[in-house]
């Protein structure tokens, strides 16, 4: 028995059944089959690669294929197909010299694949030739369609870029703020620091009670750094009480420098025994030390807290953009909400409650973390402009073998039953005009379903809306057609 030999032209009857050429008439198909051929590509093989000369167009006859683009040096999946007539390479062929031709993605076989292959030549002459007005219309609307396309692209961008700066901005005034008061306070008792050292280095202290004032100075600061957190009420107890020892023992400024000394873990009895055995005026000094170490102590653990604050801001703008992560690899899902509920904060109002119900086992799943960050940007900020300045915004999340979820509820006003099914629609928009441009649910549709290889769906009432996205655990793969 010989193996049957691979055909490599199509007839036009054959033709004729692929959706793209069914309303050609015999002769153009005759036409076409003259110049077309057929070709077959191994699984994994490379049809052709982005930035090529576009020199054919391809027509799926079987087989899955998928699309890839390469931007700032990672390779992104645009989508994969195995839908018998689907077409790509040289389609833009008909525009000639007014665009580039060359191939604007990769195409790889996922499993064998065959095509019919038209010269990119052919295509153009047929196009120009048998549908001269469709001609007039495709280039008008591709042209008109790239130019708005940069328009809206660069406006969205802007609006991204906004969005993030000024949330960024927001949070990082607060610790950059504190920090400046900090360091100037600071300067200001190492100053009186300073003053004290001169006083000691001139002898106006007594030498012989140094030793034992360095050693108290080391215990303060011991204290300080472990010191309780007290509640209002109980502080103001602690002070009441040391501000009394300190005035019984002749310490100017005693309620002045009593909350300073209970800030830093110092009580009445631990300063009554540090100081049991000096004369009044090294009493005096020694507290006035204590205070100046504890004070400083206090300054220093406010500067740390302002600094690890902005790198903790600065972490989350890095979680937010994925700057430094590859186009694809395994996210948590809990850092990414997270991060964008941080670049968002400047947007929320204080009416608005944030409540996260987390599932902390969740899976990492394989995912394009900048791109998620877009979709759960998009509606939280559709969220928060449904809520009108006040109401709950819940982010939760939960898995199950194959899918991880994330849902994002508010207890807004809700989505018009009427309008419901068109609010993935490109371009369509319930907020008004000049207030939105309707592409964010669109774009987050694209990116969940097409890009990810999952799901989004809403489910609305008035004080109810759920937005619940679905992510594959595990990558989505295209099944070779029967």
């Amino acid at each position: 028995m010989t193996a049957q030999t691979p055909r490599t032209t199509l007839t036009p009857d054959e033709l004729g059944t692929l959706f793209l050429f069914e309303a050609l008439d015999a002769e153009q198909l005759s036409w076409l089959a003259e110049r077309g051929r057929v070709e077959v590509r191994e699984a994994s093989e490379t049809v052709y690669a982005q930035g090529e000369n576009a020199t054919c167009f391809f027509v799926l006859l079987r087989g899955a294929v998928a699309l890839s683009r390469l931007v700032h040096g990672d390779e992104i999946e645009l989508g994969r197909t195995d839908q018998k007539g689907a077409y790509a390479g040289a389609v833009q062929a008909y525009l000639g010299d007014r665009v580039d031709q060359a191939y604007s993605h990769t195409m790889r076989a996922i499993t064998e694949v065959e095509f019919f292959v038209l010269p990119a030549a052919d295509f153009a002459t047929a196009v120009r030739t048998w549908f001269p007005m469709a001609l007039h219309l495709l280039e008008g609307m591709f042209l008109g369609t790239r130019a708005s396309d940069v328009i809206v692209g660069e406006r969205e961008r802007l609006v991204a870029l906004g969005s993030l700066t000024a949330g960024l901005t927001h949070e990082l005034n607060n610790p950059a703020a504190a920090a400046v008061r900090a360091t100037e306070t600071l300067r200001d008792r190492v100053s009186k620091m300073r003053h004290k050292l001169a006083l000691i280095a001139d002898g106006r202290v007594d030498g012989t009670r140094l030793h034992q004032l360095v050693e108290m100075q080391d215990a303060a600061v011991r204290r300080a750094i472990g010191a309780p957190s007290l509640s209002a009420i109980e502080a103001a107890d602690a002070e009441d009480e040391l501000g009394d020892w300190l005035e019984s023992a002749g310490i100017d400024n005693a309620w002045d420098v009593a909350p300073v000394l209970v800030s830093g873990g110092i009580d009445a009895e631990w300063l009554a025994e540090a100081t049991d055995n000096l004369s009044e005026d090294n009493r005096r000094a020694a507290v006035g030390w204590l205070t100046y170490t504890v004070d400083t102590e206090l300054l220093m653990g406010e500067i740390e807290d302002a600094v690890q604050r902005i790198s903790g801001l600065v972490e989350a703008a890095r979680q937010y953009s994925q700057l430094d992560r590859s186009a694809q690899q395994p996210v948590d899902v809990h850092e990414l909400l997270d991060a964008t509920l941080v670049m968002l904060q400047a947007k929320f109002p204080e009416g608005v409650r944030v409540v996260k119900e987390y599932d902390r086992g969740i899976p990492r799943v394989p995912a394009y973390g900048a791109e998620l960050n877009q979709v759960w940007t998009n509606l939280i900020d559709n969220a928060l402009a449904a809520m009108d300045g006040g109401g709950t915004l819940t982010l939760a999340t939960w898995h199950d073998d194959a899918h991880v979820f994330v849902e994002v509820r508010d207890t807004g006003r809700g989505i018009d039953p009427d309008v419901r099914p068109r609010i993935f629609e490109p371009f369509f928009s319930t907020k008004p005009v000049g207030e939105g441009t309707g592409l964010g649910l669109d774009i987050s549709y694209r990116i969940v379903v097409n890009k990810h290889g999952g799901d989004i769906r809403v489910a609305s009432s008035p004080g109810d809306t759920r937005f619940r996205v679905s992510l594959p655990i595990t990558t989505p793969a295209v099944e070779e057609p029967v």
